[in-house]
């Protein structure tokens, strides 16, 4: 666990008071866990502080975190993930900010600090159903208009809820219920130890 007084984002502790963050590192990187109410206050004193200058948002996303319920791993669902680069000081920081309902995963687009989250921010909200509170044109970006549900939630099924086709006599797509049957999945071989080997 990285101490935030002893690293450049201490500045960040200071511009902010009273709001708790939570600095980790892993494999060299820096994660910072922040606050979803304090989001867009330390977007902005992330890319303006000149201790920080994270000028360049390089990318965002969702985490369904739903896979550890039941584990004793305690957290909220939904996480946004979002990845930073200071070209100025050559430093990455990987940003996480947990939706605080599960029912209705929300946090505050960053469009306004870096107006590149906009297509990052409309995938997000398309696979996973996160929704950027003031993003100017959240609408489905990856999948059909008429898609019902969220594709990359853990509980989504893996056939979907309906199919497309395109039918000739109507000439137009159409969608109907799911026509694929259950498959069963065939074990996997496990071939001796130098099977395939080409010797002389």
């Amino acid at each position: 666990m990285a101490a935030l007084e002893n690293t450049p984002l201490a500045v960040l502790g200071e511009a902010l008071p009273g709001v708790s963050f939570v600095l980790t590192e892993q494999h060299g990187e820096l994660t910072l866990k922040v606050p979803a109410a304090a989001w867009p206050q330390a977007a902005l004193a992330l890319r303006d502080l000149d201790a920080l200058h994270y000028e360049q948002l390089s990318d965002l996303c969702a985490v369904d975190y739903s896979e550890y319920a039941g584990t004793g791993v305690e957290g909220p669902r939904y996480v946004v993930v979002v990845h930073l680069l200071s070209v100025l000081h050559n430093r990455r920081l990987r940003v996480k900010i947990a939706c605080p309902d599960d029912d209705f995963p929300m946090v505050d687009s960053a469009i306004g600090v870096w107006p590149v989250a906009n297509w990052f921010e409309r995938e997000a909200f398309d696979v996973m159903g996160v929704v950027f509170s003031g993003h100017p044109d959240l609408r489905r970006l990856l999948t059909d208009y008429g898609f019902v549900g969220h594709p990359f939630r853990k509980d989504f099924p893996v056939a979907g809820h309906v199919e497309m086709r395109y039918d000739p006599e109507q000439q137009r797509v159409i969608y109907q219920p799911i026509t694929i049957e259950p498959r069963n999945n065939v074990p996997r071989i496990v071939r001796e130890e130098h099977y395939g080997d080409t010797g002389n």
